[in-house]
């Protein structure tokens, strides 16, 4: 067991209508797996929230049910992963009450525990910013695989925490998402939320004096 103090986020903090609060939030929390008695953490430093029926750009979108989305649909906290251009497996995080098909994103976050366990399942040589930056690499360094779709993070194998970091709120930058160009207009909408000048943030990096 690691001995950092990390507190696990709980129900409560899933289970509320904003779905950009909670984005926003996720911020500077970290996400702790514990897989086959190997421990890895990584800080998110990115997300990008998914509000739902009324949200083009969700799968859940017109209230679409289909064996893939379903799990959109259950209690918060429960994790969301799908599969992207049949390679890349996606991790998310299921917000609101049941039946209410909100969900983040995790895009992007800045490894701490376990980067030798990372460098091997990412089969990277070297621990650089493309260990944990972009959707992808999150799940594939974290070890989250389609496996944990419909599994609750507030169990001992993957949860998210915090550790008392909070990042400033004129690091925090909102941005349209990345790549749901075919939401029309909801594609523009500030959905995305970045820690300014990480540079583990995928997609373009935002740099503000």
């Amino acid at each position: 067991m690691h001995t950092i103090a990390y507190q696990k986020l709980t129900s409560g903090f899933y289970n509320r209508p904003d779905v950009l609060t909670i984005a926003r939030e996720l911020l500077g929390k970290i996400i702790v797996t514990s897989f086959n008695g190997e421990l890895t953490a990584a800080r998110i430093v990115e997300t990008e929230a998914y509000a739902g029926i009324t949200d083009k750009a969700s799968h859940a979108y017109g209230g679409r049910r289909t064996a893939r989305t379903e799990v959109m649909y259950r209690e918060a906290g429960t994790a969301y992963v799908y599969l992207c251009y049949g390679i890349h497996q996606l991790f998310n995080i299921v917000t609101d009450e049941t039946d209410i098909p909100q969900a983040i994103l995790i895009r992007g976050a800045e490894p701490i525990t376990g980067i030798p366990v990372m460098l091997r399942r990412t089969g990277k040589k070297v621990a650089d910013f493309t260990l944990t930056r972009g959707p992808g690499n999150v799940s594939k360094a974290l070890g989250i695989t389609l496996a944990h779709t419909g599994e609750s993070l507030l169990g001992d194998d993957c949860y998210v925490a915090s550790d008392g970091f909070v990042p400033a709120a004129g690091d925090i930058i909102a941005t349209p998402r990345i790549g749901v160009d075919y939401a029309g207009a909801d594609a523009l909408l500030p959905y995305r939320f970045i820690i300014r000048n990480n540079k583990y943030v995928s997609g373009k990096v935002v740099k503000i004096a």
